[in-house]
């Protein structure tokens, strides 16, 4: 897949959490890899990404006004991201900081199908 200036704001995503499930589970469980609970979580953020009904102008999940997460799987990333955050800063300082960015950034307002306004 080519990254075009349109794609390129998920793509950014998806490298920021990958990094930050990878840090998460190597300081949590102790494996070579992912666990399998952290590669579901991983797999599951990654189907989230793809299906964003904002594509290009997504905001960061902490601010989108649409909530595609699962409840239980909003809490794992959660821990996730609070855990992995501050350590993102010393392993991948540009992804960190333009996350921390992205969070300023306001959420685009979403119409659901078929609503008027």
């Amino acid at each position: 897949m080519t990254v075009t200036p349109d794609n390129a704001r998920v793509a950014r995503e998806r490298r920021t959490v990958r990094h930050m499930v990878q840090i998460y589970c190597r300081a949590n469980h102790h494996e070579a890899g992912l666990c399998p609970a952290c590669s579901e979580l991983l797999t599951y953020a990654m189907q989230r990404l793809d299906r964003c009904v904002f594509k290009a102008d997504k905001p960061t999940c902490k601010v989108c006004p649409v909530h595609c997460y699962r409840a239980d799987m909003r809490e794992r990333m959660r821990e996730v991201m609070v855990f992995s955050g501050p350590r993102m800063l010393l392993s991948h300082p540009i992804l960190a900081i333009r996350h921390l960015l992205d969070e300023r950034r306001p959420a685009p307002e979403y119409l659901r199908p078929g609503v008027r306004t």
